[in-house]
């Protein structure tokens, strides 16, 4: 006879509702590192899909994922004649955030490079097919095929969806072209550049005609000139290297532009996780940890009053002649019993409430495996206060009355 399956069936719907509990503290856990690993996947994801080998930033920067760089376009130009190189791309990013249909929304702008895009793996629509008014945006954004929205005084039609493409921060991707881009960077508003520019004009009338006359003619070429004359800036190159070609030749090749400084991929990614995501790291791993330590405390809690509640039976057990490994027996199937209860109630839990989350929650199978490795070591450790308390209780007890 199974002692403490028969406790159990007897006060079963207590045990259902603690072990319900547990299951949402285990859930919270299994979330907080899904969080996690769902940031380091965002993160990492539009460094690992430029599918290049090396970053060619601004000199004495960290790269666009880490603060704020700026090229010449020319360098991708620069960079595809290297020997060794197979190919070059310009990479320019920005965030967006506009009112569409009455919602908020808000999204990371990706440029591609012109009229050579890399392959996008599209969930429904077709690549961009010319250099202005189209993009692809992943459908967390909400955006269907054909749409029209407004952004940067332009009209812009989405030609294709993409799954799971989210930024660091979290928000959808939308992909356009490296022109479009940059017009969304420096976009301002026809009112805004009039005002700025009838500014600039009584400052110069307020001056002496001598003086102002001049600087009245050079101004009005400026504007006329601007546009045509302007260098294109992007905020970083990415190189993949042709093969056969050694990986740090190249890169030494490259690192001797005095305008650049070069990063490899995987060094970039490195910077991108210590700075963007490391604090949010140390936050997790320690509210995890306290809530790790908050599950034991109340698993110990319960069995021991459990076990407490159990006195005379366990009393009678051992006046009886019941071996001492039948009592340790009973506390610890209770425990493990509660514990693996939860667990798969958290899995439950997980299963329907992660796909709602907000952010990406990506738990894969070896955490599964570690998380329920932890509630048996909890279970464990919980049931040392409960197996002393039955070891102490004597024989005699039930004797008592």
């Amino acid at each position: 006879m199974n002692l403490a399956w028969k406790d159990v069936a007897h006060q079963k719907l207590r045990f259902l509702a603690t072990a319900a509990g547990l299951g949402l503290l285990f859930a919270i856990v299994l979330a907080m590192g899904g969080i996690y690993q769902g940031m380091i996947d965002d993160a990492t994801l539009l460094v690992e899909a430029a599918g290049g080998d090396l970053w060619l930033v601004q000199r004495d920067t960290r790269g666009p994922f880490a603060e704020r760089s700026v090229v010449p376009l020319d360098l991708e130009q620069r960079a595809r004649v290297v020997p060794g190189v197979q190919w070059s791309r310009a990479f320019t990013t920005t965030t967006l955030q506009r009112s569409h249909r009455g919602q908020r929304l808000r999204a990371t702008v990706v440029g591609l490079s012109w009229p050579d895009p890399p392959p996008i793996a599209l969930e429904q629509g077709r690549p961009l097919r010319v250099g202005h008014g189209e993009l692809i945006a992943d459908l967390s954004l909400g955006l269907a095929l054909g749409e029209r929205l407004t952004l940067g005084g332009d009209e812009y039609v989405v030609v294709g969806t993409m799954r799971g493409v989210l930024a660091s921060s979290g928000d959808g991707v939308i992909y356009v072209t490296n022109q479009d881009c940059a017009r969304l960077q420096s976009y301002q508003p026809p009112e805004a550049v009039r005002q700025a520019r009838e500014a600039r004009q009584q400052q110069i009338e307020a001056l002496p005609l001598a003086v102002g006359a001049p600087l009245r003619r050079q101004v009005g070429e400026q504007d006329l000139t601007a546009g045509l004359l302007a260098q294109p800036m992007v905020q970083a190159v990415v190189v993949k290297l042709a093969p056969g070609y050694s990986h740090e030749q190249v890169k030494a090749r490259l690192a001797g532009w005095t305008d650049v400084t070069v990063w490899s991929t995987e060094e970039q990614r490195q910077l991108l996780l210590q700075g963007v995501v490391d604090k949010a790291r140390q936050q997790i791993g320690l509210f995890r940890g306290l809530l790790a330590i908050v599950s034991g405390i109340l698993v110990a809690l319960i069995i021991y009053s459990m076990t407490a509640a159990k006195t005379r039976e366990i009393s009678l057990l051992k006046l009886m002649g019941a071996r001492t490994r039948v009592v340790v027996a009973m506390v610890l199937q209770q425990s493990l019993m509660l514990t693996g209860l939860g667990y798969a109630m958290a899995l439950l839990v997980a299963r329907v409430a992660f796909p709602a989350f907000p952010r990406r929650v990506v738990v894969g199978t070896e955490d599964l495996l570690l998380g329920a490795a932890g509630v048996v070591l909890l279970a464990l450790v919980a049931s040392a206060a409960a197996i002393a308390r039955a070891l102490r209780i004597p024989p005699t007890t039930i004797l008592a009355g």
